[in-house]
Order: C-alpha cells, then structure tokens, then sequence
C-alpha cells in the first residue's frame, strides 16, 4: 500500500540534512499551503484554485501537461473547459482547411467515411448496452481493403423521469449524518429542491466555516445519479459531489460546461444509500461527517437542484483493430459520454469531455464534438466504442491510425540536453526564448561535488534509458520497437534534425517563466509530430528540505546523493517524454505506482523513495510505466496502460 507524504514525513524527520552538518528539517507536512479542507477537494480531483470567468483561459500552465508543485494552483475544471472550446475552434478550422483542398489525401479520408446506423430499434434500449452485446461493425480497420474512417448514428432513450418538488431540508443537513432524505429509490426517481448556501449555523452569519448542504437517496446497481444545479441569482459558484456511507468521495463535478453550475453522473456499480452534496467552489467539508470542518470564505447564495436516479441507455459497437493501431473517436449530438474498451474487455479511457487542443497540430486523431477519447490497441482483436449520458440522437466519428514512424527513417531519437539552453518558453505559456541554466548548477544543492557531475548525469541516462527503452523492449509487446537516446554530455546535439524530441534537464520557473517541476509540449497518442521539447525544471528539485517535491527531503547521511539524484530526475525526465509520447496522468494516490502519475503530495512515489522514506538506499522502488487509473482530478476514466501507449509510437 502507498504511504501518504505525511509517513515519509514522520520517518525522516530529525535525520534529513541538506548537506553535512545543515540545520534540521522543519517536519514535514503533506500538501505544504493546502487546508484540510482544501485536500479533500484537490484529492476528490476537485480544483481548488482561484479561476477566471467561465470559457477564459485559466492563469499558468496546463496541468495536464505539467507536474505541478502546488496542486492548489491548478484549475483543472477551468481548463478542461478552455480546451474544449479551442478543440472545437480547431475542428472548424480543419474542416474549412479540407473543403479547400478536397484532393487532399485528408479531405479524400474523410469524405470516405463510412456512415454505420444503429441497429437497436428507435425508442428502445437493451439490445447494445455493453461489450458483449454490442453491434459487430466488420468493415473497420487500418488493413488492406478495410475503412479506418467511420461515422456511426444513433440515439440514446434513457428512462424518462419527472422531478417532484422538494421543499428545503432545514438546517442543519451539512454532514452525511445530517443529511435531508429525498425520498429517491423509495418513492419517486427525481426530486427537485431550491435551497441556499449559506443559511445554515456554519455559513457567514454562523461559524463562518462554509455552509454544506447534503441529500440522501437510494439507487441500484446499473442506474445513473444525477446532481445538477442551477444558481439563477447571487454570487455562488456551486460544487457538487457524490459520497458513499463511509464518507469516500466517488464522483464530483465543478463547473458544467464552462459555466459556474454543476453537473455530476455516476453510474452505480452497487445497490445502496448515496449521499450528495452541495457546497461553494473552495467549500468542500475536510470531514463528511463533521458540519463544521469547511475552511470558510467560499461563495453563498440560492440555487436550484435536480438529483435522480435512473436507468441510462448507453450504446456498444465493437470495432477490431491491429496491435499498434491508434484509434480517436468524437461525440456529437446527445452523449455527454464517449469511451473505449480493450479486448479483455476493460474500460480504458472514458471521457466527458473534449482535450483534443492537447494534441500537437499534427494529430491527425478526431475532436471538436461533446467528448474525444484516444487509445492505442496493444492487442489485435476486438474493441469497443460506447456512448451514453443523453437522450436523443448522436454522430460518432470513429478513425484510426498505424504509427507515423512505421517504416519510416531515421527512427525516433531523444535527446536529453544537461547543458543549459536556448528555448522559445513561449509553447508552454512561458516568457519566450530564453536561456536556462545548465543541470550541473544545482548540484552543490544535493550536497553533490560537481566533480561528480558525470556521474549524475550517466545515472540520470540510465534511469531514462531503463524506463524509456529497456522496459518498453522487454514487454515484448512491439518486435519493431526502435529509439536512440543520446545526451549533451556523450554526444553532438541533434536538435533540429528529423524525428528528434528533446527534453532539457535545468533551468528554474524564474528562468522560464512556467511555473513547473516538468512539462511537455503536447500529449501525443502514437506519436505523430517527431520533434518536440520538454523541461525538467530544478529549482523546487534542488529546494531546501521540507517539501514534497523536493529531493532534499528524502536525502539522509544514510543516501547514496548519485544515485537517488540520478533515479529521481530520470524518473521525472521519463514522465516528460512519456507525456509527448502519448500518456496522459495517472492518480498518484491509488495502489499503483507509475511513471506518469501525477504531482501532489505524494512525489515521493514517483522519486522511488522505498518504504524507509530515504533515498538512495537500498529499498528504493523501481518506478515504471504500465497499469494504472487516470487522474481523478482530469476527468477520465478507467485504466491507463502507460507502457502500451508509447510502445508503438516508437518503431520503425
């Protein structure tokens, strides 16, 4: 099992030095600046940020794209909302690009599309509603004779439900224990409430530590519960979310499409009592069952909500694809959900929203709809499209893709440049071209000679070359896996040739004005643009010991500096490229460690700190691409296989 921050904390505290003979460590706390309060949002994947007005592009950089140090800066619902808006911006202007060429080889793919229909009967549902009975499509694939475009119609017909109206649960309701019982799964399907934040002894006229207002109900296993708020006037900016009786958060929402209202849908995997919540954005109780554990300061006013529980009707097609094929779909039309399960079958990215802006420009993977969803097949077989959350008809583009680097040399090179360097910031959200400062600057921060800067700099190859090319290589998945990794202190840049991406290990968020540990230029599913940067930023790295992020908080007489220093930025430097490479976050506090989960409070994971809570000894973990859930705070869902999503990408 993970340890939380806060063990590490307890484990090293008294023996941490910066370098021989350096003042002690404060202790150290877990999420340095968040409140109690504030983590249960940031670990419910609730952001905590302050944000811009709805469909503006949020302060700083992109957290899907980065490893941020303070995961409370991080306006994921803002962002998740700016994205979709440019990817649909980016859609209509491919469109218009194809209608002006209509010979080229990308018009001709599209107007080649294969239109499909649902076969289960107007107004019905039952006959598709999972993998192993969905809708055989056989002329889909990326093989000789075969038709990698498609575009399938249909409609979803949820059961209908009529919301009763609810008067008021009267205060207090701010807990779980407190909750006001809706009556849903008893008597009635759907209840509708106008209430306020605020009125209750906790809001600003009370205690003035937030006002929280939780609903009771009933659901069986299959339905969908759905929580959705309207604020019609005042200043709220509502949050919901969806607890089990033992207070464990299994679905939030923010803002709803770019708007300050809420919308949560969960299906139900098992037959019991749920509780949701309405609270202020900021405002989610630390405790569920405590009324009084809110941090206060959060927005008040009236809203209206609607809360059900029903029976949803989603739709299966199953699709079989190639290993090494890179499949993207789009919704448009009704589905508010769009997903994609392997031939097991397990889900393996479900999305409720539309990041295709993420991608370089070069991808050509769909976007523009409701919601996108990409995978890379690692098996050949049958796989699985769904949709579902709406009523009424629906368009899915289906495409898919072989690698771009599929025969093609010279193959993929990364270039790990150590040397300081010259870099245009400005593709991350930085200042502009700028020169950041060579690795071997922060060495004398880990107490490290710079004598042994070679040293470092081979332990930091080597960990990049096990997780990037070592591992990928054993899975045995790809037989065709190709890629050169060459470094600034062995070999001449290659930066600017062909199919060479670079990663450029140094510099400070001074320098470059992205406010980062790391951050890659795109997210990249099978790899299609070739020549791209990433950063591994030192400073909070090289931080004084205390926080979480930085390295110093793990080194003790006891660590062997090189090694740890060399295994830790490697692992952070193989995240980078995995990013651009085609991964996306994966939660770094499930069960799993993995090379791309997320930052936060537990960096020691990721840094393969062993279960002593020093580095550089001998119970250091090796940490590895594979198997993992998304990140809860970016709002997809299912397993991530963060290894077969890169392995093909690099072949030849």
């Amino acid at each position: 099992m993970r340890r939380s921050i806060a063990t590490v904390g307890a484990l090293v505290l008294g023996i941490v030095a910066l370098t021989p003979g350096a003042t002690p460590a404060a202790p150290l706390q877990s999420d340095p600046g968040l409140s109690p309060a504030d983590k249960a949002a940031v670990d419910a994947g609730l952001p905590v940020a302050a944000k811009p007005k709805p469909g503006a592009k949020p302060a700083g950089v992109n957290p899907f794209l980065a490893i941020l140090p303070d995961p409370a800066k991080a306006d994921y619902s803002g962002w998740a909302a700016y994205m979709k808006k440019q990817a649909s911006a980016k859609a209509a202007a491919r469109l218009k690009a194809l209608a002006a060429a209509p010979s080229s080889a990308a018009a001709k793919a599209a107007a080649a599309a294969v239109v499909v229909d649902e076969d289960e009967p107007a107004g019905t549902r039952g006959s598709n509603e999972d993998p192993a009975s969905a809708q055989l499509i056989k002329n889909f694939g990326t093989g000789s004779g075969q038709n990698p475009a498609i575009r399938i119609l249909g409609a979803l017909t949820p059961e209908s439900v009529t919301p009763a109206a609810r008067a008021a649960t009267p205060e207090d309701d701010g807990s779980i224990p407190l909750a006001g019982a809706t009556g849903i799964g008893a008597a009635r399907r759907a209840i509708v409430t106008s209430a306020e934040i605020g009125d209750g002894p906790h809001g600003s006229a009370g205690t003035g530590t937030n006002d929280f207002d939780f609903y009771s109900l009933q659901a069986t296993a299959g339905q969908v519960v759905t929580v959705q708020t309207a604020t019609p006037t005042g200043a709220l900016d509502t949050l919901v979310a969806l607890y089990t009786p033992d207070g464990t958060i299994v679905a939030s929402n923010d803002d709803a499409a770019g708007s300050f209202d809420s919308l949560l849908q969960y299906k139900v995997p098992a037959t019991g009592t749920y509780y949701a919540v309405v609270a202020a954005y900021s405002g989610l109780p630390a405790d569920p069952f405590d009324p009084a554990s809110g941090d206060g300061g959060a927005s008040e006013g009236p809203y209206t909500v609607t809360i059900s529980a029903a029976s949803d009707d989603q739709d299966f097609f199953a699709i079989k694809l190639k290993a090494g094929d890179v499949l993207g779909a789009s919704a448009k039309g009704a589905p508010a959900y769009l997903t994609v399960y392997d031939t097991n079958p397990r889900e393996v990215h479900g999305s409720d929203q539309d990041a295709t802006y993420i991608y370089p420009p070069s991808s050509p993977l769909p976007g523009g709809g409701n919601a996108a969803t990409d995978y890379v097949a690692t098996k050949t077989g049958w796989h699985y499209v769904g949709v579902a959350r709406g009523s009424g008809s629906y368009d899915i583009t289906v495409e898919a893709y072989r690698p771009v680097l599929q025969g093609a040399k010279p193959v993929q090179t990364l270039f790990l440049d150590f040397d300081g360097a010259r870099v245009n910031t400005g593709v991350f959200g930085g200042t502009g071209n700028v020169t950041l400062s060579p690795f071997s600057a922060f060495l004398a921060k880990w107490g490290i000679p710079r004598v042994q800067e070679d040293e470092v700099i081979d332990a930091v190859v080597a960990s990049v070359t096990e997780n990037i090319k070592q591992d990928l290589i054993a899975s045995g998945l790809n037989s065709k896996f190709r890629v050169k990794i060459l470094n600034s202190k062995d070999h001449a840049d290659p930066w600017g040739q062909a199919n060479v991406s670079r990663i450029v290990v140094g510099g400070t968020i001074d320098e470059s004005g992205v406010e980062t540990i790391g951050i890659a230029q795109s997210i990249d599913p099978g790899n299609f643009e070739t020549e791209e940067t990433a950063l591994v930023l030192q400073d909070v790295l090289s931080d004084p010991a205390g926080g979480p992020a930085s390295l110093n908080t793990y080194l003790t007489p006891a660590s062997d500096r090189v090694a740890f220093v060399g295994q830790a930025v490697g692992n952070v430097t193989a995240h980078e490229a995995g990013h651009f490479f085609g991964d996306w976050h994966t939660d770094n506090a499930d069960e799993t460690a993995n090379l791309m989960d997320s930052g936060g409070a537990n960096f020691d994971v990721l840094f393969g700190v062993g279960p002593d809570g020093v580095g550089g000894t001998a119970d250091d973990a090796d940490v590895d691409f594979g198997d993992s859930q998304f990140s809860p705070a970016e709002g997809f869902v299912g397993t991530e296989d963060t290894l077969g999503r890169i392995v093909f990408g690099l072949t030849s």
